[in-house]
């Protein structure tokens, strides 16, 4: 089959339909509507933001492109277009590519998650594996109940791209919750968020995916000369979509990215550290997850790697014990190859048909989920069991505990495996090193000391 040409009957059948409409059509052909430049003309700040997001890097990212190139060799060609239609739904409806391993040649407006491939939905047919129905249209569809007209393209508002409504969690949902070939629900982020106090329809409570991933902004949605846009007051969104991946390879936005995903973090977790005289001496560290919508860590959790690093010190500053510190001469290191019997690392396990964990999606048999996450709130009735959701862990430091003067806890997250890289370097299937770009995002609000100034006992 050939994968590499551009023509598209999709596309020509949509420009059929445009031209049957009669000579009254002013607005941008579809073909112009689908290129995120175009948006820049009334849309420079969403479309700026948008272009430094993971949305925008999803059709570019080597990391991606690598293991969907694996797995469509590992497979035989049966992945199909199982991960693109995620990282490029606009090149998957035009039938520029039915499995993504001909995505470097396509041009860029076709690569990636597209600003017409939520603002031109109308319908979502399935919780997964993006099951978004296009419009194919000029019509772009927006979360304001009373748009301006537009001289580019017809408007109209939608549930499922309004953050107020919960709609638009089920748009963001259906790429965000996937089930493999094999009928593994290997990523849950929605259907975790449908779990939670933040699905409560009441707006005391609701929280759609687009509250937390799309902070609200003031300003005009559109800005052009020949338009009379009013001010919303919070009526704008920001488009950086911060999560926790960032792009591994240069590209545009990457601070602002960083800095959304730092800002985003500090609400999440809320810890507390004790230093206790019990059992010969003992740190319990205790974490709450009460600003995620879903698990912590959340996504492909096979691949997350989430954790708590412990340093207890003495009054000189000596090391007296320690848990889940990667050694600056190994930062390569996963936390898991440590050989550390105190880890506390949260995340899922995944196992294929022969009981071996694998990290290879198309391998997987079974996942354990929820595995070691952290679970979120899922209800505000403290009578109900469910309530209290924090996890806590206990390092045991008998025989320590006079020596110790000062004690350092942080939870520490990585967005991908350094092993993962490592084989598809081995491979051949990556042949730049991506290693020194993966982040370790250090979650402030989980970030705690203890010493002996404050006696046995807690901080906070």
């Amino acid at each position: 089959m050939n994968h590499r040409r551009l023509a598209s009957p999709a596309l020509a059948a949509a420009l059929v339909a445009l031209a049957a409409c009669g000579d009254d059509v002013t607005y941008k052909p579809v073909e112009e509507l689908m290129k995120p430049e175009t948006c820049m003309e009334c849309h420079p700040k969403h479309t700026g933001e948008w272009a430094g997001s993971m949305h925008a890097y999803a059709g570019d990212d080597p990391l991606f492109l690598a293991l969907n190139r694996k797995g469509q060799e590992a497979t035989g060609g049966a992945l199909g277009d199982f991960c693109v239609k995620c990282h490029a739904p606009v090149a998957v409806a035009l039938g520029l590519t039915t499995d993504g391993t001909n995505l470097p040649e396509l041009p860029s407006w076709a690569r990636g998650v597209t600003c017409y491939a939520c603002h031109n939905a109308t319908a979502i047919t399935g919780e997964h594996n993006n099951a978004i129905q296009l419009a194919m249209d000029q019509t772009m569809r927006a979360g304001v109940k009373n748009p301006v007209a537009s001289p580019a393209h017809a408007t109209a508002y939608s549930p499922l791209v309004d953050a107020e409504s919960q709609g638009s969690s089920a748009l963001c949902g259906t790429c965000h919750d996937v089930v493999t070939p094999g009928g593994v629900h290997l990523e849950r982020t929605f259907a975790e968020w449908q779990t939670t106090i933040f699905a409560d329809p009441k707006p005391t409570q609701h929280l759609s995916c687009g509250s937390c991933h799309m902070v609200v902004r003031d300003g005009p949605i559109a800005e052009a000369d020949n338009l009379d846009v009013p001010q919303r007051p919070f009526g704008r969104r920001e488009h950086t979509f911060a999560g926790v991946d960032v792009a591994l390879t240069p590209w545009p936005g990457v601070e602002v990215q960083a800095a959304a995903i730092k800002r985003d973090l500090r609400a999440l977790l809320v810890p507390r550290l004790c230093v206790l005289p019990v059992d010969g001496g003992r740190i319990d560290v205790r974490l709450d997850n009460v600003g995620a919508g879903h698990m912590f860590p959340s996504g492909v959790t096979v691949d997350r790697r989430a954790w708590v690093e412990v340093v207890a010190t003495d009054a000189a500053g000596a090391v007296v014990f320690s848990s889940g510190v990667i050694p600056p001469a190994t930062p390569y290191l996963d936390p898991e190859e440590l050989g550390d019997p105190n880890l506390w690392l949260m995340g899922t396990t995944a196992r294929d048909a022969a009981g071996q964990p694998t990290s290879l999606f198309w391998e997987v048999a079974t996942l354990d989920h929820p595995g070691t996450l952290l679970q979120p709130a899922v209800t505000t009735d403290p009578g109900d069991p469910r309530f209290y959701h924090a996890t806590e862990r206990s390092y045991p430091v008998a025989g320590l505990l006079a020596r110790i003067a000062r004690v350092r806890v942080r939870v520490l997250l990585r967005p991908v495996p350094m092993h993962l890289i490592t084989d598809l370097l081995a491979s051949g299937h990556l042949t730049t090193d991506l290693r020194p770009a993966v982040p370790t995002h250090v979650l402030d609000s989980a970030t705690l000391e203890w010493t002996s100034a404050n006696g046995n006992g807690c901080v906070p």
